[in-house]
């Protein structure tokens, strides 16, 4: 099989993956509980299907295609805030004081995506290409550090994920990963490796759309007994930091 029937055989999957993932969010009537995940996939979804009727334009398809990248960053960003609002939404004190920590990493974060920026970046841009994927790798930082930094907070507050929630947050993050390794790596190599690329970052997509599908599709687990002990420490916690915030 050459590379080309590949790329094309992995993008067919990929449709037949939206197509399915289309039918089980209207199913399931997941933009109720995430409307953003619901406007990021419907996008995503609806660009695909019109940038594959421009595949062959290629000055058309260029601009089409960072375009639909920097709006589907800028939904992804919405994505990542809305699991955090899902996961502590259930306590209050802890959603405060995982803003501070969530917005101070979220500086942090901007920094250090700035600074790549400004590395990168000289007086003048070789190219329009070169200057939007150093712009992409500089937000794929942020998205990639944002979730790492949720799973983390989740994880230090003992809290529980519901499935649906996780199987968004797992999928995403896959996703910004591949999408952060393989932009980084573009800009590295030449032409004779982008197709190379290509095939990891749609095989990627199509893994999260996947697990998406699985995490949707799959009934919630019932609260095992084990983790009542580890909500009732979660509820202490809770209501330590309240006391704290109102002193």
């Amino acid at each position: 099989m050459t590379l080309k029937s590949l790329l094309q055989l992995l993008s067919v999957a990929g449709i037949a993956c939206q197509a399915t993932l289309a039918v089980v969010l209207f199913w399931k009537k997941v933009w109720k509980n995430f409307p953003f995940f619901a406007s990021y996939f419907g996008f995503g979804f609806a660009a695909t299907l019109f940038m594959y009727l421009f595949q062959h334009s290629q000055r058309t398809y260029f601009y089409l295609y960072w375009l639909v990248e920097a709006v589907g960053i800028g939904l992804g960003f919405a994505v990542v805030y809305e699991i955090f609002r899902n996961v502590f939404s259930t306590h209050q004190a802890l959603r405060r004081l995982a803003t501070l920590i969530f917005v101070s990493v979220l500086g942090v974060l901007l920094c250090v995506g700035l600074t790549v920026l400004v590395k990168h970046t000289p007086f003048s841009f070789k190219g329009i290409t070169s200057a939007v994927v150093i712009v992409e790798e500089s937000a794929r930082i942020i998205e990639v550090g944002l979730l790492m930094c949720l799973f983390l907070l989740s994880s230090a507050f003992g809290l529980h994920w519901r499935q649906q929630v996780f199987g968004v947050a797992l999928g995403l993050g896959l996703f910004a990963a591949v999408e952060l390794i393989t932009i980084t790596v573009w800009g590295q190599t030449g032409k004779g490796a982008h197709e190379y690329l290509n095939v990891i970052r749609i095989l990627g997509f199509n893994i999260s759309l996947l697990i998406w599908i699985g995490y949707l599709l799959a009934p919630e687990r019932a609260a095992a007994k084990v983790e009542l002990p580890q909500r009732s420490q979660l509820e202490q916690w809770n209501q330590a930091v309240m006391e704290l915030i109102k002193q």
